[in-house]
């Protein structure tokens, strides 16, 4: 029988794949692809953009301001959607696909999914060189575009129409595998956008894509069953990866059953409440006191879902020596780290197994005991932090108090660079599982507000909290990306922003000055300025009004407690400004291993380095 086709473009054809894919959530069946954003130029507007165009109600095109920060917005849609739904970001050729550079690299560095379409020069190379076409003398096919073959983990160039058929589900199925998760990057040539070709219709038939759960090797649980028996004080480190996997309660209540307390990672903060029984606070280098003496203490670490970053291991400074290291993780790269016993399976699947290979062990009653004693510590020191004093300039401490307060169980606190992950991590006590979006692992200043605004669109639909994202960051990341409050003001999107004036980069000059350099070029009044004595400041509340947000000044913590009530009852974008402190921080006590000047002119960089190198005697060696 004669195949069926039908007669498309290349852009049509790459739209009407992406609107006949499908997954479930909570039972429902809903777009794997809940829309685009994008910003059109000469590389996709007359050919992507009129195959968009008459999708609109079912595939919505929503236009950003910026191409690294809708990017950014698609990534704050998937945490928010924990990998189970995605976005797409589409851009023309050039620096439109350059600027969506950065946003790659968070998603990699993260493992989240997002589809980053862009525009490329021309297949036939006839008009050769194009606008925006960078050209490299010694190989042609170098363009813009290789650039994301970096940071992504699936990347493919559509020059010839009929690629499209094995490259989109090759795409679809990186984003969703667990192992191999992160962004998928797909070049279109301009030329090849336009051009018809018949494709076959079983191409299009409607897909429904399940995330896979692989099951761990039975001897590899074996194994890890056996050394975990062995352990007196082991230790959980709950990562994002438990998030991931839907994995919180069934973690939980292993823990609860073997006795074993659960500190969390930066990306795994949230799984818990709070207040559970089993938690014993964030860990690390921006962690808190009673998890990081717990891990100096324990003997087997089960590391789940974590891929063991410096500031989850204080730089493999934070554990005994002769510890040993169980990591159960998807992906067999992250399991293997650190001379770990891998156990390679999706953490839910695992943790089951895990279960009925231990029998009936459980730690000694004494170890959860103290667990609770060390968290209540930690508490104490929090409340003390957190606590109205008569300061004029309130610490972020104080700030995080007040916000944790007044917000509601369901609203969702986002964080990303600056001083502000060292603040929420430790401070911001969660009341809800899967309310609190800190992206460290690329560190991006500029995702806040972009992620708030991707965070609120995914309140909609099955598995949506139905909160209020409340975005925290501080002046100068505002500085650096703040156009997505008026992207959400302009659609029509809720969410709450906190700018904490503090005059310039703070945290980075915390961390100057500790290595012992002079304050220099971070603090407004260190850079090289018209008037160092009184420099020029933003009006950060003028500026959100010209973006048609409502905007606020908070002179107190009082002020701030009242605007946020009133910014959380109010339907639109709400930007509330407050001056605070750049000197005050919640205390730390975990190293990290930063690059410290081998010599130098200034006795306290000397004295830093002394005291850096005794932190890496301190280091435990592995991969």
């Amino acid at each position: 029988m004669p195949r069926k086709t039908v007669r498309l473009t290349m852009a049509q054809a790459l739209v009407r794949y992406l609107c006949n894919q499908f997954t479930e959530i909570e039972g429902a069946r809903v777009p794997l692809f809940a829309g685009v954003f994008g910003i059109f130029g000469h590389g996709n507007v007359t050919c992507l953009s009129e195959a968009l165009e008459q999708v609109q109600d079912q595939l919505p095109t929503w236009r950003g301001q910026n191409e690294q920060s809708m990017a950014l917005a698609a990534i704050g849609f998937a945490k928010a959607k924990r990998r189970r739904q995605l976005m797409v970001a589409a851009t023309s050729i050039g620096p439109g696909a350059l600027n969506m550079v950065t946003a790659a690299g968070v998603a990699m560095a993260n493992r989240l999914p997002v589809l980053l379409i862009a525009g490329d020069t021309f297949a036939n190379r006839l008009p050769d060189p194009v606008l925006q076409q960078v050209e490299h003398f010694g190989d042609p096919t170098i363009t813009a575009n290789d650039a994301f073959k970096s940071v992504v983990r699936y990347w493919d160039r559509i020059t010839l129409p009929e690629q499209l058929i094995q490259s989109l589900p090759q795409a679809v199925a990186t984003m969703l595998d667990p192992a191999d998760c992160g962004p998928a990057f797909i070049g279109l040539a301009q030329d090849t956008q336009e051009l018809a070709y018949d494709y076959p219709e079983v191409f299009f038939e409607p897909r429904v894509w399940s995330i896979p759960r692989p099951r761990p090797d039975r001897d590899a649980v074996a194994a890890a069953a056996e050394l975990l028996k062995t352990a007196r004080k082991p230790l959980i480190i709950s990562g994002g990866g438990v998030r991931y996997s839907l994995a919180e309660d069934a973690l939980a209540d292993f823990a609860a059953k073997r006795g074993i307390p659960m500190v969390e990672t930066i990306a795994g903060k949230g799984a818990l409440t709070h207040d559970h029984p089993v938690h014993a606070g964030p860990i690390g280098i921006v962690g808190s006191t009673s998890a990081n003496a717990l891990a100096k203490e324990a003997d087997v670490i089960l590391a789940i879902g974590t891929r063991l970053q410096d500031f989850t291991t204080g730089s493999w400074t934070a554990f005994a020596e002769d510890a040993r290291f169980i990591s159960v993780n998807a992906a067999r790269f992250d399991a293997i780290k650190h001379r770990s016993l891998a156990v390679v399976g999706d953490v839910l699947e695992t943790i089951g197994e895990l279960d009925a290979a231990l029998g009936d062990y459980a730690a000694d009653a004494g170890l959860m005991k103290r667990a609770k004693t060390l968290f209540a510590e930690w508490n104490k020191l929090l409340d003390e932090h957190q606590a109205p004093t008569n300061e004029l300039v309130p610490s972020y401490a104080q700030v995080v108090g007040v916000l944790n307060k007044v917000a509601g169980p369901n609203d969702t606190l986002i964080a990303a660079a600056g001083g502000t992950p060292g603040e929420v991590t430790k401070g911001w006590r969660v009341k809800n599982p899967n309310t609190f979006d800190c992206e460290f692992g690329f560190s991006c200043m500029g995702y806040e507000i972009a992620a708030g605004w991707g965070c609120a669109m995914a309140q909609e639909g099955p598995g949506a909290t139905g909160g209020t994202p409340i975005v925290m960051l501080g002046d100068g990341t505002y500085m650096m990306m703040n156009s997505d409050i008026y992207s959400a003001a302009l659609t029509g999107h809720k969410m709450v922003v906190v700018v904490c004036d503090n005059g310039g980069f703070a945290v980075i000059n915390r961390l100057q000055q500790a290595k012992g350099v002079p304050g220099f070029n971070n603090l407004l009044a260190d850079c090289r300025i018209q008037n160092r004595d009184n420099p020029l400041h933003v009006d950060f509340v003028k500026h959100a009004e010209a973006m048609g947000a409502r905007a606020v000044r908070a002179e107190s913590l009082a002020d701030l407690e009242g605007a946020m009530t009133d910014a959380l009852a109010h339907d639109g974008v709400t930007v509330i400004s407050i001056v605070s402190d750049a000197w005050k921080w919640v205390p730390g006590d975990a190293d990290w291993d930063v690059g410290v000047p081998e010599i130098s002119n200034f006795e306290t960089v000397r004295a830093a380095r002394a005291a850096q190198e005794k932190i890496r005697e301190a280091q435990r060696l592995g991969v």
